[in-house]
Order: structure tokens, then C-alpha cells, then sequence
């Protein structure tokens, strides 16, 4: 039996360098799987529209797909405009969709691993504090989740480790960093929360440098562990038969 396509929804974004992070994700999961048909759609402002890739499917004679969220909390995107865009494919698609990428202990280690290649070391996390630095949102879960991962990574080590957002809610970034200075952590790095470069991610950026943080680490990107995480909710979306129309 021919395995169900795997479509990759990402947002979308005028910022060339999302789009180009997007596709070096999917060419290492389709590395990781080189028997599963990998897509990718975008909600806004790339092409192609996550509407476009399944309707071709569907042309195709392709029956089901597996879409999965290019997202790391449950928030609008996740609750409204995905929802809405899978309700309206074509009825010959049988349709399963797989959970938003977080929490996951997959992406703490990606984290982490960023942080290291940004100059730090093991032997620096008792006398580091972290500045997790998500995107933002209005959305009350959402915004409990990154406070929660936050809490659970700081236990496995760090001086302290705080939330911070770029948009939507507080406190930014650069607040965080000057926080944790307070708080008389060593050395101050910003993780940034976010899987691809954009305009977000810039302000983050610019938040970081501003108040002096030591470590700036680059976004999760195309990183082995989001790459495996993909396959994962994939496979649990198989085993669950999740379908989008309920």
C-alpha cells in the first residue's frame, strides 16, 4: 500500500530566506524517508498555495495526505486558517492531520545544539541564563506553552532560562536579557524560538544586541531534530487516522 503524501504547511513570508529555510527542511526529511512523497504549501505570500499542491494531488489521483503544520504552537494558524484551508480540499482527498510541532523534546535538543554552535559550551549552562525568544501571539495557550517549556529547560541545568516574545506579548527580548543580568547570571544568550529567518526573528535579533546579551544563536532552521520531528508527528498521524473534516 502507497503510503500517504506527506504535505508540509508552512505560513509563508515576503522575507526570501523563510521560503529557502522551508524547502532545506523538506529536502532532509525526504533524505531521511526517500520512499515517501514529500510536499510543501504556503499559506501566504509563496507559492505554492497549500489550496494548489492539493488540488494537483488530487489530479494526480493521489488519495491521502497527511498535512502537518510547520508550526511550533497551537495558535491562529493553527486553529483557524489551516483548518479552514483543508475543509475546503478537494472530497476525493482523504485527509489526516498531524499535531504543531511542540513541545517536544526534539526541539530542546535543537536548542541547545544551537546555543553550542554559537559559542557556548556544556561547561557554560550552570552559569548561563537563557532568554527563549518565540515570535508572539495573542492566544493565551500559546503563550502558556513557551512559558512552560521555558520552566522544564531550566530544570535541566541553565542559571535561569525566560520567555520572551517578539510581537503580541511581553516582555521582548531585550527585557529578558536585562532580567536575567539582574538576576546575576554569568553570561546571557538568546535562543530564538523560531524556525526560520524573517521579520520576527530580525527583531529578536535586534532585541538581543540591544541589551548586550553575549550569545545570540541562530533559528531552528533545517536542523536534523526538526527533520525527525516532522517524521514523527507524521507517523503518529497514521497510527491516530486524525481527520481534518471533523
Amino acid at each position: 500500500m502507497r503510503s500517504p503524501v506527506l504535505l508540509v504547511i508552512a505560513h509563508g513570508s515576503r522575507d526570501p530566506r523563510h521560503a529557502a529555510t522551508v524547502h532545506a527542511l523538506v529536502r532532509r526529511v525526504r533524505a531521511l524517508r526517500p520512499g515517501l512523497r514529500v510536499e510543501t504549501g504556503f499559506l501566504d505570500f509563496n507559492v505554492p498555495s497549500v489550496q494548489g499542491v492539493l488540488e494537483s494531488l488530487a489530479a494526480e489521483g493521489v488519495e491521502d495526505v497527511v498535512a502537518l503544520p510547520l508550526l511550533l504552537t497551537r495558535a491562529f494558524h493553527a486553529k483557524a486558517d489551516i483548518p479552514a484551508v483543508l475543509r475546503d480540499a478537494p472530497p476525493r482527498l482523504r485527509i489526516r492531520r498531524t499535531e504543531v510541532l511542540g513541545p517536544s523534546p526534539l526541539l530542546l535538543t535543537a536548542l541547545e545544539r544551537r546555543l553550542y554552535e554559537a559559542g557556548l559550551s556544556p561547561a557554560d549552562k550552570s552559569s548561563t541564563g537563557v532568554v527563549l525568544a518565540s515570535a508572539g501571539s495573542t492566544d493565551p495557550e500559546a503563550i502558556a506553552v513557551i512559558a512552560d517549556i521555558a520552566r522544564e529547560w531550566w530544570h535541566t541545568g541553565w542559571c535561569a532560562v525566560r520567555p520572551a516574545f517578539a510581537s503580541a506579548s511581553l516582555p521582548r527580548t531585550e527585557d529578558a536579557v536585562r532580567e536575567l543580568r539582574a538576576l546575576g547570571c554569568e553570561r546571557v544568550a538568546v535562543a530564538p524560538y523560531v524556525i526560520a529567518p524573517g521579520f520576527l526573528p530580525d527583531r529578536i535579533a535586534r532585541g538581543a544586541d540591544e541589551a548586550g546579551a553575549d550569545v545570540l544563536a541562530e533559528v531552528l532552521g533545517p536542523s536534523p531534530e526538526l527533520a525527525a520531528l516532522l517524521l514523527r508527528r507524521y507517523a503518529a498521524a497514521r497510527r491516530e487516522g486524525q481527520l481534518t473534516a471533523a
